[in-house]
């Protein structure tokens, strides 16, 4: 009979915890208690010097959203976004988000990425804070950007380094576009209209 109580009273302990871990990981991640952007243009984000930047600034602009690394085989398309940029940047923006969640590929400070990006790239677009796109603390932008009933259509999220979405002028998700899709690529080039 002792063993039986026993039992049961680990059986619901157990079941407590579980029933309880949801809310434990909202008090830890504070995202997932945010409402939801309904629109593209709601979020605001820090950029890479820490300035809070509002997404209503880019309304009536085509933009070309990347999460960028430092470390990895696709780092050398920071050259071309920052091409596209140079040559389109009147037609598009560009900008950049640093995230280490895909083989720790991005271990840096938001001030050793920066330095990093000016160095060896040249890069002029916009660069924001180091943030996550992928997982349990998914940053609500990401969030947006890979679930259809937030945006519309999309449920794909990052799967690598460099993946891009393109919003057009009216803050619609209009395409997604895996790592290998190089900055440069034709129907990238076609969306912007160049």
């Amino acid at each position: 009979m002792k063993t039986t109580l026993l039992f049961i009273s680990i059986i619901l302990f157990a079941c407590g915890q579980t029933l309880e871990r949801p809310s434990d990981q909202a008090e830890f991640h504070p995202s997932f208690d945010q409402t939801m952007e309904s629109s593209f243009y709601d979020f605001k984000l820090k950029d890479i010097n820490g300035k809070e930047v509002d997404f209503s600034e880019f309304k009536g602009k085509k933009l070309l959203l990347v999460n960028v690394a430092s470390k990895c085989g696709y780092t050398k398309q920071y050259a071309q976004l920052q091409e596209l940029y140079a040559t389109h940047g009147d037609d598009i923006l560009i900008l950049g988000f640093p995230a280490n969640n895909f083989g720790g590929q991005e271990p840096g400070s938001n001030e050793e990425i920066k330095e990093f990006c000016s160095t060896e790239y040249g890069v002029t677009f916009p660069m924001f804070e180091k943030i996550s796109v992928k997982g349990f603390d998914k940053h609500p932008l990401y969030r947006w950007l890979s679930d259809a009933s937030q945006n519309g259509w999309n449920n794909e999220e990052p799967s690598w380094n460099f993946c891009k979405y393109f919003i057009n002028e009216k803050g619609e998700l209009v395409k997604f576009f895996p790592s290998s899709v190089t900055p440069l690529d034709e129907e990238i080039l076609n969306l912007i209209g160049a």
